[in-house]
């Protein structure tokens, strides 16, 4: 069923739940007052019987039916058409959960269209109904408290946003390998939350002013003015967030190279000991291997301090090698 909730409200009191959307049709016809239609998933047969009813134009019904919107606001004649897109944070997977949420409103209709699941409608119709002086001010008080819920349930994804990138600076001198992964994961999602954010700043602007045009109550002027300035504080931590992340690359990159190079002069003075010391054995081993070739024409091969020379040649060569590399810090 793609038809959540629909009821028709009079002076912010609801007066009416019709079974159907010609039903609705003909209650508002005959009862007045606004229209509330809450869809999930519509059908294009869906959309074109609302679309046909409150007139609106087929370029905002083809965006409503395929979804995938990036947030904005459009002024078709006399109707606005909003999306939104509610998210929140998954804290195991370190993600950022985004739904999409379209918002059409006009002189005496809202109709609330999802495209993934969100609390965010039935939150504000439950808080409204609840506020009926609220209510009573009609489709653009809807409007401002659906964009009000919102940027609200922004604050948990900064919070969580906030809370993995100070572990991340925690981590970042433990020598943990696969830091440098989170970090680029986490930049990610910070840069899809900021697409998601930044529009809304945009859309507040054009609320803002047709303020005056279309004589907006003061109350909801207030409210949208409270918008405003939540939304500039979550866009300048989002910024903040995502200069942290690149600092933090930076930073993972710089102790990386630093790592690999102490672990690369550590395995350099490795070197330089076994060469060392392969040396200062070869040397024994050379002249061994001269005085054991037993020809037949060759000094000392029969003089009778031959052997003791050899052992004493040797001695010396490889003490003289030792000497040697003691001093250039080889051993």
């Amino acid at each position: 069923m793609t038809v959540i909730d629909n009821a028709i409200y009079v002076d912010g009191v609801r007066t009416a739940d019709p079974m159907s959307l010609e039903q609705t049709y003909e209650t508002l016809t005959e009862r007045g007052g606004m229209a509330w239609i809450g869809l999930y998933r519509p059908t294009a047969e869906e959309m074109a019987s609302v679309g046909a009813e409150f007139n609106l134009h087929e370029l905002a019904i083809e965006d409503a039916i395929t979804a995938h919107q990036r947030p904005k606001i459009e002024r078709y004649d006399h109707s606005l058409f909003t999306v939104l897109l509610p998210a929140r944070y998954l804290d195991k997977e370190e993600e950022v959960e985004f739904g999409e949420l379209h918002v059409f409103t006009g002189k005496n209709f809202v109709i609330t269209i999802r495209h993934a699941e969100t609390p965010v409608v039935a939150k504000v119709r439950h808080r409204m109904e609840h506020s009926p002086e609220l209510l009573a001010l009609g489709p653009e008080a809807v409007l401002y408290a659906i964009l009000d819920q919102v940027v609200d349930d922004y604050s948990p994804v900064v919070a969580g946003l906030e809370n993995d990138i100070d572990e991340i600076e925690d981590q970042l001198f433990s020598g943990n390998p696969r830091v440098s992964e989170r970090i680029y994961k986490l930049s990610r999602e910070v840069i899809q939350f900021q697409r998601a954010l930044q529009p809304l700043l945009g859309i507040t602007a054009l609320l803002h002013g047709g303020f005056q045009k279309f004589g907006v109550d003061i109350e909801l002027q207030r409210s949208l003015r409270d918008v405003e300035d939540h939304v500039a504080l979550l866009t300048g931590r989002a910024d903040s967030f995502r200069a942290l992340l690149q600092n933090a690359l930076t930073v993972d990159g710089t102790l990386t190279t630093n790592r690999q190079n102490e672990a690369s002069a550590a395995q350099n003075e490795e070197i330089k000991k076994i060469s060392s010391w392969a040396a200062i054995l070869f040397a024994p081993s050379f002249v061994a291997g001269i005085y054991g070739m037993n020809f037949e024409i060759m000094p000392e091969l029969k003089w009778a301090f031959g052997y003791p020379y050899a052992l004493v040649l040797m001695a010396i060569v490889a003490a003289v090698m030792y000497v040697i590399f003691k001093k250039k810090k080889w051993l």
